[in-house]
Parts: C-alpha cells; sequence; structure tokens
C-alpha cells in the first residue's frame, strides 16, 4: 500500500472510530438516564474540528485532489463535491457545537435535539470518509505517476515520524489522552441534571 494511502486511511480509521465511540457514549447515558461529561464532549468536538480542518482536508484538497484533477479531469465533480464538503464542514461541526452548548446549559430538554446533530454529522463525515476510499484512493493509484506518489509520500510524511505529525502528536496528544480516557474506561461522567 502506498504511504500516502496508508496515512489517509489510518487517519480515517481514528476519526471513524472517535466519531463512532461519541454516538455509543452518548446511547448509553441516555439509557443511563445520565448526563455525559460535557468536558470530554467539547475536547472531541474541538478535536474533530481542528484537525481535520488545519491538517487531514487541507493535505487532500490543497495537495491531493489538484494531482488528481490534473490526471483524471473527467472525476473534477466527484473531486469538487469532497472538497466543498471539506470547505462548509467546519460549520456542521459548529452547529453540533452549539447544539452541545444547548444541551450543557439547558439540561435534558435539548438532549435529543445534540443527539440528533451528532448523529447526522456522524452519517456526513463516515460517507464522506466512505466516498474517499472507495472512489478516490482507487483513481489515484490507476491514474497518479510515480512522481506524483513520490511528491504526495513527501507532503503526507510517513504516518508519526514526519515533523507535520510529530507536530500534530505534541498538539493533540495530551487532547487524545482527555478524550479516549474517560470513553476507554467507560466513566465519561454520570453528571444528574
Amino acid at each position: 500500500m502506498r504511504q500516502t494511502i496508508r496515512v489517509i486511511t489510518s487517519e480515517h480509521a481514528s476519526l471513524a472510530t472517535l466519531l463512532r465511540s461519541v454516538l455509543e457514549l452518548l446511547e448509553r447515558h441516555r439509557e443511563a438516564e445520565s448526563m455525559p461529561d460535557f468536558d470530554t464532549l467539547r475536547a472531541t468536538l474541538f478535536y474533530l474540528d481542528d484537525f481535520p480542518e488545519k491538517q487531514h482536508h487541507r493535505r487532500e484538497s490543497e495537495i491531493f485532489f489538484p494531482k488528481l484533477r490534473a490526471r483524471a479531469p473527467q472525476e473534477r465533480e466527484l473531486l469538487d463535491q469532497l472538497d466543498y464538503e471539506h470547505e462548509h464542514g467546519g460549520r456542521k461541526i459548529r452547529d453540533v457545537e452549539h447544539a452541545l452548548l444547548a444541551f450543557e446549559m439547558l439540561g435534558t430538554r435539548r438532549r435529543r435535539a445534540f443527539e440528533a446533530a451528532m448523529k447526522a454529522y456522524v452519517d456526513f463525515y463516515l460517507e464522506h470518509m466512505r466516498l474517499e476510499e472507495e472512489m478516490v484512493l482507487p483513481l489515484a493509484e490507476r491514474v497518479l505517476t510515480e512522481e506524483d506518489w513520490a511528491d504526495l509520500d513527501e507532503a503526507f510524511g510517513s504516518h508519526g515520524h514526519s515533523p507535520v505529525n510529530v507536530a500534530l502528536a505534541e498538539d493533540y496528544g495530551t487532547l487524545l489522552w482527555r478524550i479516549g480516557t474517560p470513553a476507554a474506561t467507560g466513566d465519561a461522567g454520570s453528571e444528574k441534571r
């Protein structure tokens, strides 16, 4: 597997796990009639807004997709759709953040609205990644040249070892630990409201 594809699919897998875990966490708290840990939810939404927007989507839209457009102009519509989703995904997550704030401030009356907003975002994001993995990555393997791949591999770096990924680990390591620890232990809060 190409290094660039490995990085993209690895990031997708991590994001998908995080997205699904939020829905599972919310379901557990709803069934227990308890309130989730809002600090953990805020940290999760911050990460979902910050990492994809500043790193993952930027590399795809500014580096990967232009090479594909040059080699496969017939796929411009698909790539334009994915770029549009990259550009407007930030608005979607901010709508979820607003729904979370309403849930936190106004209590259970806003639980359903937040859960619905979160579910819609998760569905949107999972479908976006599915399109990239099922349509874009196979296209890239068919049409990109060795020179294209060399450029991409340099830009994407070996996952976890490039200067970009070292900086990401420094920026997000503590945040991901904070998000993952309560979720992994099943102790993500049980505030009553």
